[in-house]
């Protein structure tokens, strides 16, 4: 049981984040519910209510596409809270036509990967005076065919949606890994964890801004798991007491698209120490953000 445990999730309005906050309730904990819509987080905070009427959801403002919007929400959110032990870094944008977040950066690489960067940032104090606290990153099984293009990170020399998608995706599972080492390597007792949800029937499925057509949703079902079943890496990864940080967690099933959870391998283009360290790097430069292993 979770209860007297505080968890932040970003994007939980709907989808995998919405599955994984029905969990997180059932089991008491007190969740944060990040979104950038207020209107929908409320929305969904209703349904969740329905389900465990008596559950502690709370629905603040957070873009991450926005670093001033990201300060703002840590800011509010330390003025309430003096520990978290859970933050789920679930939100993600999938394949939309060439954008730019409010800081310049393409959308996907801006919003997947550097808002979740600056975020846990922001957010590791807090993570760190929490005894047994854990980071939750998702990824995706499109890391596999990810590469990180460092001379193209904005989109300024071509974009293709899928292709920084995958990316994005990369640069989460490169984000979450190096991040536990750093915590271990500074004797933090946070630790990092990523997981992913195999091929889940989400509304991330759609065609640019627009939904998919349904009978494109009906072949596709045959093949994907429903998001309850998606939410399980995340939950696992949250929740399993076993863990020490560092692991990757994803469906058991054929080619990792569906099934139960458990540790999994990443792809090998995730073994590459020279490009971890440089994403470290320019995420800093380009968030102007520093994670500070120093303990308070």
């Amino acid at each position: 049981m979770l209860t007297g445990k505080t968890a932040i999730i970003t994007g939980g309005n709907s989808g995998l984040g919405f599955e994984t906050i029905k969990e997180l309730i059932a089991q008491n904990a007190q969740v944060i519910l990040a979104v950038r819509n207020i209107e929908k987080g409320n929305l969904a905070r209703k349904k969740l209510l329905k389900l465990h009427d008596s559950a502690q959801i709370i629905v603040m403002s957070l873009d991450l596409a926005n670093l001033e919007s990201i300060r703002l929400f840590v800011e509010q959110f330390k003025k309430s809270f003096h520990t978290l032990d859970l933050l789920i870094n679930n939100a993600g944008i999938m394949a939309p036509p060439f954008g730019k977040t409010a800081d310049g950066f393409e959308l996907q690489f801006g919003s997947n990967h550097l808002g979740h960067f600056a975020l846990t940032a922001m957010l590791l104090p807090v993570l760190e005076k929490t005894p047994n606290s854990r980071i939750v990153t998702v990824s995706s099984r499109a890391h596999s065919r990810g590469s990180i293009d460092f001379d193209n990170l904005d989109g300024a020399k071509g974009y293709q949606a899928k292709k920084f998608y995958n990316q994005s995706k990369l640069a989460n599972l490169y984000f979450a890994l190096e991040l536990d080492k750093r915590l271990k390597d500074h004797d933090f007792q946070t630790i990092s964890i990523a997981c992913h949800p195999g091929v889940s029937a989400t509304n991330i499925l759609k065609l640019g801004n627009r939904e998919i057509p349904a009978f494109f949703k009906k072949i596709a079902n045959l093949f994907l798991q429903p998001p309850h079943m998606g939410a399980l890496a995340s939950i696992y990864a949250a929740t399993e007491p076993g863990l020490t940080g560092g692991e990757y967690i994803g469906p058991l099933g054929q080619f990792q698209r569906k099934g139960y959870p458990a540790i999994g391998t990443p792809h090998n283009n995730t073994n590459n120490p020279e490009i971890s360290r440089k994403l470290w790097r320019v995420s800093e430069q380009l968030t102007g953000i520093s994670f500070s292993f120093i303990k308070n």
